[in-house]
């Protein structure tokens, strides 16, 4: 327990450091939207097919369910408020990390391994600036977006399943949802949750890749503890914003 809150301390600290060195110039920018597209773009494979066939199982399930209580009509309604409100933003942070998180904090364990971080402090370079930044602010910015795409690829697979498979109105089934789900109360609730998730995952990346010890078995163990910490951190977080936001 003490050497985790150790670690707590020092990702603090960390975090810190990098936003009080934070600048944006022009070569930032570009650097910034190229990490958004490594981190976000090149994740749309496993977004767009993880998205489709969790609303595939989500809608499955829940109209089981639900026709045992002649209630199969509300499936599209728990089917909407579960991904905006928990499933959507949880999941596409997870896998974000499994991801982009891993691969932000080999990279940068690479980095530090073959010793490219101390060459930018030797050319007068800030690490944190160049390095840090931009995969902060992708993470930020790719996560939300991301869970957007998610939560379109998964109320796709519900309709696909309600409506082809188990022949149900599609009138029905958008009209339930539209009538119970609040844009603010629901849609946007899920949104505000994702761009904290985001800046998590990309934090926790881009710590552990630059603690990591400059082994191949340290950058290994970095990977490791970046998909562990995210995801323990994203669900203990998700219940905290749950209760105050609810």
């Amino acid at each position: 327990m003490l050497s985790g809150l150790r670690e707590m301390g020092r990702a603090v600290l960390f975090l810190g450091q990098a936003i009080s060195r934070m600048r944006l110039t022009k070569l930032q920018v570009g650097e910034t939207l190229r990490q958004i597209y490594y981190a976000g773009a090149r994740s749309l494979v496993i977004i767009v097919t993880c998205g489709f066939f969790v609303g595939l199982v989500l809608t499955l399930q829940t109209y089981d369910t639900l026709t045992r209580f002649g209630a199969a009509d509300a499936a599209s309604t728990v089917l909407a408020l579960s991904l905006f409100r928990e499933l959507g933003p949880v999941l596409t942070a997870i896998l974000f990390a499994g991801r982009a998180g891993t691969s932000i904090t080999a990279e940068i364990g690479l980095m530090r391994a073959t010793e490219q971080l101390d060459a930018l402090d030797l050319m007068a370079i800030d690490p944190m600036e160049r390095i840090v930044q931009p995969r902060l602010i992708a993470g930020l910015i790719a996560v939300p977006a991301l869970v957007v795409i998610f939560n379109m690829m998964a109320l796709l697979g519900g309709v696909f399943f309600a409506v082809f498979v188990m022949g149900n109105d599609p009138v029905s089934f958008w009209g339930n949802m539209q009538n119970s789900v609040e844009f603010g109360r629901d849609f946007l609730h899920g949104l505000g949750k994702s761009v904290g998730f985001g800046f998590l995952a990309a934090w926790l990346a881009v710590y552990f890749g630059w603690s990591a010890k400059a082994t191949s078995e340290g950058v290994a163990l970095a990977t490791t503890q970046t998909v562990i910490a995210t995801a323990i951190s994203v669900l203990i977080l998700d219940f905290v914003l749950s209760a105050f936001m609810l």
